[in-house]
């Protein structure tokens, strides 16, 4: 009798039929355990990625941004009276400037030879300077030890002279606390379409030029006074006037659309940006050229001393696609109503 006809493995791997199995546990504990872990996959779901994520939005985070700033106020420095145009750098009303509020002048400087300032260039002989470098911080040596006062003797410079003497102590514009800044923020998220300011729209009302910012009174005021900005930064006015630094003012913009773009508000912050380095303290040096009656070219060095603002703008944006739709602009009527909370109008 000849042996049964076995199928091919691939037929009988192709026609055959499984099914799992299931086991039903009755058990108390292991069900409590087995819906308790569903019901927490299903809150985090629900509770952090929907509600508290928004996962579902759209994100734009290419924000785009532009600052025009203007400070005003008016000091008296070294018997002078000053404005704007004396201590504001530079004067076009960028992101980034410098209020000056310690100046070092060192007067009618000309071209020539001239015994140098610095301790560290004191000598006793010509050999003395020419183990040196060729240069110092204020010109070229000569290799020359020439006299600098009736009891010192330091190395002679080719350079402007009389040298910078950096060391010595001068006051402070105190003034410079009370002045105010104001600053005009327009923000841009292209993906959206959207646009926004820091300033209330025409006809929003409210007396613009009365308010001061404050974080919790008027948190929208666009008028911030430097002396406030400084504080809120966790700094002392006077020992930042005194030696310099560089202060960063945050204007964020975290919006979601999806409630409407009246909601859409700037958030002020403020911090020191050189705290951390070991060399603190912010100064430029400058110089004025004048040519006198004799021909000679002679200026006037100035080492500055001062505050450095730099306005930063981050932020981002969400909403429900489609992301093609234009979303309006804020009413005049929305920002009223804030500014009416955070006594826009007050002085």
């Amino acid at each position: 009798m000849p042996a049964p006809r076995r199928c091919p493995p691939w037929a009988m791997q192709f026609f055959s039929y499984e099914t799992p199995k299931s086991v039903v546990v009755r058990s108390w504990v292991m069900g409590a355990t087995h819906r308790a872990v569903q019901l927490l996959i299903l809150a985090y779901f629900i509770g952090w990625v929907f509600l508290h994520e928004k996962a579902y939005q759209v994100r734009d985070t290419a924000i785009e941004s532009s600052v025009v700033t203007k400070v005003k106020g008016i000091g008296r420095y070294a018997g002078r009276v000053l404005d704007t145009a004396d201590y504001v750098t530079p004067p076009q009303g960028t992101s980034v400037f410098v209020v000056v509020t310690k100046q070092i002048l060192t007067e009618q400087q000309a071209q020539g030879l001239c015994p140098e300032s610095e301790a560290a260039f004191r000598c006793r002989s010509d050999r003395d300077c020419r183990d040196r470098s060729p240069t110092s911080g204020s010109g070229l040596l000569t290799g020359r030890c020439v006299p600098y006062n009736g009891t010192l003797r330091t190395c002679e410079i080719r350079g402007w002279c009389p040298p910078e003497v950096d060391t010595v102590d001068v006051p402070i514009m105190l003034e410079a606390e009370n002045f105010t800044l104001f600053i005009k923020n327009s923000i841009r998220f292209p993906l959206f379409g959207f646009e926004k300011a820091n300033l209330p729209p025409p006809g929003a009302g409210g007396d613009l030029g009365r308010c001061r910012f404050h974080p919790q009174l008027q948190p929208l005021c666009p008028i911030l006074r430097l002396g406030d900005v400084v504080r809120l930064a966790g700094q002392d006015f006077r020992t930042l006037a005194a030696t310099g630094g560089v202060l960063a003012i945050k204007i964020g913009w975290v919006c979601d659309l999806d409630r409407g773009g009246e909601r859409c508000l700037p958030r002020y912050s403020f911090t020191r940006l050189d705290g951390l380095s070991h060399a603190t303290g912010y100064n430029f040096r400058h110089a004025r050229y004048h040519h006198c009656q004799d021909g000679t070219e002679r200026r006037t060095l100035t080492k500055a001393f001062g505050i450095r603002f730099d306005v930063l703008v981050p932020g981002s944006s969400a909403s429900s696609p489609p992301s093609s739709t234009q979303w309006p602009r804020s009413p005049p009527l929305v920002w009223a109503r804030c500014c009416a909370t955070s006594s826009c109008s007050t002085s």
